[in-house]
């Protein structure tokens, strides 16, 4: 007797989920998408936030869920959306992250070179399509942007989709910042659409303006948090002086796949010439990171050992803002503190600090911004609509540059703190 693969799911920010065909049962059985259940949503938030311990699966099904409820109120308002591009939308929305490195974007920065998450989710799905075949052609295309229907491609990638619509509500809900907190369903029931875009109707202006500052919120207390910042340089510089030991002939310890990437250079047209790639990127999980720093903390090389054991023990590296860049002399004296506390060479010594700029642009109006149609049928910007307040301040990039260092003061308390 063959067992219906339609599932309902408990899911802690919405309420049951359901699984509404085999299809989609099966990619979420996927390994691909398996895999997602060992990588933390927001990386290395937990070091501030205790209770941001979700992963990147919890969210896509939340994505799919509030994709699903945004189909149904197109339909409601006109829209023509046939079965399959329904289940084809869900698909999408669900495997948008597959593609994501353990700890975010440090992989990315560090380990390989010169392609995105966004290409390597296409890879992957692509490589489940030819295993599943189904909806994932037409899933694929709405990913890409390229279905005649633009406006699905819109609920998935776009200043109003419904992957920002979950991760919002989600990581406010477990990081507990209720700044961040939005009215998903309100923003969804005021859905429609103009000449095949997606746009708000008129009396959903100010869901649209909490849902702007939710965000611009969010970034600054929680995925731009500095002890987050100051986290994720020293996870990336870790990783970086691993390779290039790697690189010279040091036999690190570490997973098959993570010494996979470790021993050799890997960029973006090697996805593309050898599926061992890919297939070695698919095993990669957060625990794979952090099961390999704990044994880096004994390591014979200084710099890889301390700065393992400052991840491992959250000796983390201190953070300050500049108003400006170092001068050279100022990296000059910074360097050389370290070359002799540590008694290194002065490459050696600049994995022990850094220099970084973030950026927090909430709204790009020339990306396909946020359209409110008035019931006249006039279009504007959300930025010309607002009665509130100037939404304009939202719309230029805010910019914050850190100097992340080691301090010293954990090994010597005479020394840089």
């Amino acid at each position: 007797m063959q067992t219906k693969k339609r599932k309902i799911i408990n899911d802690p920010v919405f309420g049951f989920i359901s699984i509404p065909t085999e299809t989609l049962y099966d990619i979420i059985q996927h390994p691909y998408m398996q895999r997602l259940t060992r990588i933390k949503q927001l990386g290395l938030s937990s070091f501030v936030y205790p209770g941001t311990q979700h992963t990147r699966f919890q969210h896509s099904l939340g994505a799919m869920y509030l994709m699903g409820e945004a189909i149904r109120q197109l339909r409601w308002m006109g829209a023509e959306i046939r079965p399959d591009e329904e289940e084809a939308a869900l698909a999408a929305i669900l495997m948008h992250d597959i593609g994501h490195a353990p700890f975010s974007h440090v992989l990315e920065n560090s380990l390989v070179s010169g392609i995105s998450h966004e290409e390597i989710s296409t890879l992957m799905m692509e490589e489940i399509s030819r295993e599943m075949g189904a909806c994932l052609p037409m899933a694929i295309s709405i990913f890409k942007g390229s279905y005649p229907k633009y406006f699905l491609h819109q609920l998935i990638s776009g200043q109003l989709d419904m992957d920002r619509l979950d991760y919002l509500r989600r990581d406010s809900f477990y990081a507990g910042v209720t700044e961040g907190s939005i009215g998903s369903a309100q923003i969804i029931r005021m859905l429609d659409l103009h000449e095949g875009r997606l746009v708000i109707q008129e009396k959903g202006v100010y869901s649209i303006e909490k849902f702007l500052l939710a965000r611009r919120l969010m970034y600054w207390q929680v995925y731009l948090h500095k002890t987050s910042i100051a986290a994720e340089q020293l996870l990336i510089h870790i990783l970086m002086r691993a390779k290039e030991l790697a690189l010279q002939g040091d036999d690190l310890f570490g997973s098959p796949s993570l010494r996979f990437f470790l021993n050799q250079p890997i960029q973006k047209e090697d996805f593309y010439r050898s599926p061992d790639v890919l297939n070695h990127y698919a095993a990669l999980d957060d625990s794979d990171i952090v099961s390999a720093i704990k044994v880096w903390m004994t390591d014979t090389d200084p710099v890889l050992a301390t700065l393992s054991d400052a991840f491992i023990n959250r000796r983390l590296f201190k953070i300050s803002i500049l108003p400006q860049p170092m001068n050279d002399a100022d990296r000059a004296a910074l360097e050389q503190r370290y070359r002799e506390f540590f008694h290194v060479s002065a490459h050696e010594a600049r994995y022990f600090w850094a220099e970084e700029k973030v950026s927090n642009e909430t709204y790009a109006p020339d990306e396909e911004g946020i359209k409110i149609k008035f019931k006249n049928g006039e279009l504007k910007d959300i930025t010309e609509s607002s009665d509130m307040f100037n939404l304009d301040v939202l719309t230029k990039e805010a910019s914050k540059l850190y100097l992340c260092y080691l301090p010293l003061n954990h090994y010597s308390g005479t020394s840089l703190s």
